[in-house]
């Protein structure tokens, strides 16, 4: 089995999970799902106000090597344990989830595309693009309703970090897209591309004997 790996970047509140779960929803155990987030790095040495005030949408913010050396061991047909963090308290759990792998391999993430390294590990790369008023519409509903948070956090943080580091780094990304899908998951023509291009690979794939 030589899996492909799908990677769905895109700004915060963009669609990119939609897109993802919906995939999932269709192929089932024939997709492996991994998220940049899970990546975030450990910051164990700082108290929990300290790690609030952290930027966690620059590129030093996540432990891309880390991703980048299970994807290698994922398409060698290794499972992996990945680490699983915790938006609440702003670090890594100490719990982590172990990962198989399968034909595809799904990764997403606001800044996939921006590591050259892991750029080029992608077979396919798609972004996912919104207009920003519906991306930080969706962000605060998700960060206050699944994250514990407030109202007056969400919103500082999108001024602070997450609109400069999204200009910065994430829209230029997109020049590196193979594919740009508006509205990610509510795009049902791309989604019927997509759904096809990966049941062509799964096909492809040897029957075990």
């Amino acid at each position: 089995m030589t899996p492909m790996i799908i990677g769905i970047a895109g700004g915060t509140g963009s669609g990119k999970t939609t897109l993802t779960n919906r995939l999932k929803e269709y192929f089932g155990d024939n997709i492996t799902l991994i998220y940049h987030d899970n990546y975030y790095k450990a910051h164990d040495n700082l108290t929990y106000d300290e790690r609030c005030l952290l930027n966690y949408d620059h590129p030093e913010a996540f432990d891309t090597k880390l991703m980048v050396q299970h994807l290698n061991q994922l398409r060698q047909g290794i499972s992996v344990e990945c680490p699983v963090y915790d938006f609440t308290i702003h670090n890594r759990s100490d719990k982590t989830e172990l990962i198989t792998p399968s034909p595809v391999i799904l990764v997403e993430g606001i800044l996939l595309f921006e590591s050259e390294t892991l750029r080029n590990m992608l077979d396919i790369k798609i972004f996912v693009d919104t207009d920003a008023d519906v991306r930080i519409l969706r962000r605060i509903l998700r960060d206050v309703k699944q994250r514990g948070r407030s109202l007056e956090s969400v919103v500082q943080q999108y001024l602070t970090t997450v609109k400069p580091m999204h200009d910065r780094f994430v829209e230029p990304s997109k020049r590196f897209a193979d594919i740009i899908i508006p509205e990610g998951g509510q795009n049902s023509v791309a989604l019927e591309m997509l759904v096809q291009r990966v049941t062509a690979h799964i096909v492809e794939q040897p029957v075990e004997e």
